[in-house]
C-alpha cells in the first residue's frame, strides 16, 4: 500500500485586498504536517503555484523552507515532490532544487529535454519502490515539442479527438505526457503505480470567479481528459482552486487550494486529497477537509440587497467576541443602490463599529444597465453633446432614473468651479457627510 497526499495552489505570499494571509498559510501548514503523520502518508505532491508571484517575499520563501525542514525532521522517509505552476518562477524553483535534493525533496521548475529527469520513485512503508511519479510542471508554449499537430486526415474528421489533435498546443501537451509516460514505464515494474502531476486548465472544469485565469493560449486550449492515457493510475493536478474530478474521472483530479484565495471562494470546502494505491492500481481517493483558520463572510450571503437591509444585517451579525483580532473574519459587504449614496462607507463603518470583523470590500450593484456613452442607442456628434445631458444619461444608465434637482444643482456648481479653474470652491450637496471620526479600537 502506498499513500500519496496531493495538494496544490498554496500561493504563499498571497494578499487579499492588501491584507496579509501569512497566519492562515502557517496554520494550514501546521495542520498539513500533523495530517501527514496521522494518515501515515508515504509521499507528498505539491502540484504548482507554491508562491503567489514569481518574485515572492522573503517571508514566503522562509515559510516554505521551514515547512520542508519540519516535514523532514518529523517524517524522515517521506517522499516530497514540488512542481512549478504558472504563478511560480521556473528558474527560481530550479535554482532551489539542488539544496532541496540534500533533504530528498524533488523540485521541478522548468521542463528538461531529458524527460527522465522529471520521473522520481515513491517508496512505501518498507522502503521499497511502489510507484513512479512523473513531475510535470506548468507547460509554457516554449516547452512544447516543435512539431506539427496531427493532420485531420490521420483520424476521422467527425471524431472529437480529431478536433483537438489538429491544435498544435494541445497536441504538444499530449506529446509531453506521452514522452514522460514512456520514461516512467522504462523504470517501472509491473506492480508499480504510474502517477503524473500537472498544472493545467482542463476542459469541463469549474473556474474560481475572481482568482484564476485560463492558461496555455486561452480557453480554446482547455486540455481534454483524453490526453492522459489509461496507463496512468492517478494524475494530480493544480491550477483550479475548487477541488474537482476532471470529467468525473477519479484518476484525474484537482486538489484545489487549501485556503480561499478570493471572496468568491468563501463557500468552497477546501481540502487535500489522499490517494491509496495497491500495486499498480488506485484503490481509493479521500478528501480531507482543511479547517478554516479565518472565516470569510459575504453579507448578504445570497447577493446584493438594499442598503437598509444590509445595514441591519451588519448590526446583527453573530460574531465571536473571544477571537484574537488576527482571527477576526474577513468581510465583503454587497449592496444594491437605486441612487447615489456618497456616505456609503461612513454608514457601513458605523454599522460595524466595535464589531469583531475586518472589512475588505464594499461591492455595489446599481439598478440600471451601466455602460458608457458608446452603449447609448442614440448616437450624438461632439457638437450636439451637452454636459448636463451626458451627466443625466450616465445617471440613468446606472440607476434607471433621472437625477434630482439637488444633484443637478451640485453638478452645475462643480462644473462652473472647474471652468474657473478652482474645483475646491464647489460645495458638495447636503447628502454628502464627512467621514465620522473612529475611536481607538474601532473598525477602520
Amino acid at each position: 500500500m502506498l499513500r500519496l497526499l496531493h495538494t496544490s495552489d498554496w500561493h504563499l505570499g498571497h494578499t487579499l485586498h492588501g491584507r496579509d494571509r501569512r497566519l492562515e498559510h502557517e496554520a494550514f501548514l501546521r495542520w498539513l504536517l500533523d495530517t501527514l503523520e496521522r494518515v501515515e502518508a508515504d509521499a507528498l505532491l505539491v502540484a504548482g503555484d507554491i508562491f503567489e508571484t514569481a518574485n515572492p517575499p522573503a517571508s514566503a520563501i522562509h515559510t516554505l523552507n521551514a515547512f520542508l525542514a519540519e516535514a523532514r525532521r518529523r517524517m524522515p522517509e517521506l517522499d516530497i515532490v514540488l512542481i512549478a505552476g504558472n504563478h511560480d518562477s521556473a528558474l527560481r524553483l530550479d535554482a532551489m532544487a539542488p539544496m532541496m535534493a540534500f533533504a530528498r525533496v524533488h523540485a521541478v521548475g522548468g521542463v528538461p529535454e531529458d524527460r527522465g529527469e522529471m520521473v522520481f520513485p515513491l517508496h512505501d512503508r518498507s522502503g521499497a519502490v511502489a510507484a513512479w511519479l512523473a513531475a510535470v510542471p506548468f507547460l509554457r508554449v516554449a516547452d512544447l515539442p516543435h512539431a506539427r499537430a496531427a493532420r485531420g486526415g490521420d483520424v476521422d474528421s467527425d471524431d472529437e479527438q480529431a478536433s483537438w489533435r489538429r491544435d498544435p498546443l494541445i497536441h504538444g501537451v499530449e506529446r509531453v505526457y506521452a514522452e514522460v509516460l514512456e520514461a516512467a514505464q522504462a523504470r517501472a515494474e509491473p506492480d508499480h503505480a504510474l502517477i503524473a502531476s500537472g498544472h493545467l486548465y482542463m476542459r469541463g472544469t469549474a473556474l474560481s470567479e475572481l482568482s484564476e485565469r485560463k492558461i496555455l493560449g486561452g480557453n480554446q486550449h482547455a486540455i481534454p481528459r483524453a490526453i492522459f492515457g489509461d496507463a496512468w493510475a492517478y494524475v494530480g493536478l493544480g491550477h483550479l482552486h475548487l477541488a474537482q474530478a476532471v470529467e468525473q474521472s477519479e484518476q484525474v483530479r484537482y486538489s484545489g487550494s487549501p485556503i480561499p484565495l478570493s471572496l468568491s471562494e468563501s463557500d468552497y470546502e477546501h481540502q487535500v486529497l489522499l490517494a491509496h494505491f495497491e500495486g499498480a492500481e488506485l484503490q481509493l481517493c479521500q478528501s480531507l477537509e482543511v479547517p478554516r483558520t479565518v472565516q470569510m463572510l459575504r453579507v448578504p450571503k445570497d447577493g446584493p440587497r438594499p442598503l437598509d437591509d444590509v445595514l441591519f444585517e451588519l448590526r446583527t451579525l453573530a460574531l465571536d467576541p473571544t477571537l484574537d483580532k488576527a482571527q477576526w473574519p474577513w468581510l465583503e459587504v454587497r449592496v444594491s443602490l437605486d441612487e447615489p449614496v456618497p456616505d456609503l462607507r461612513v454608514q457601513v463603518d458605523r454599522a460595524l463599529r466595535n464589531r469583531e470583523v475586518r472589512l475588505l470590500k464594499i461591492a455595489v450593484t446599481q439598478a440600471g444597465e451601466g455602460g458608457s456613452l458608446a452603449d447609448f442607442p442614440e448616437r450624438r456628434t461632439l457638437e450636439r453633446i451637452d454636459p448636463q445631458q451626458v451627466f443625466a444619461d450616465c445617471y440613468e444608465r446606472l440607476y434607471d432614473d433621472e437625477p434630482g434637482a439637488e444633484l443637478l444643482g451640485a453638478f452645475h456648481e462643480l462644473r462652473e468651479a472647474v471652468e474657473r479653474g478652482d474645483a475646491s470652491e464647489a460645495v458638495l450637496p447636503p447628502m454628502v457627510e464627512e467621514p465620522a471620526e473612529l475611536e481607538e479600537g474601532e473598525t477602520p
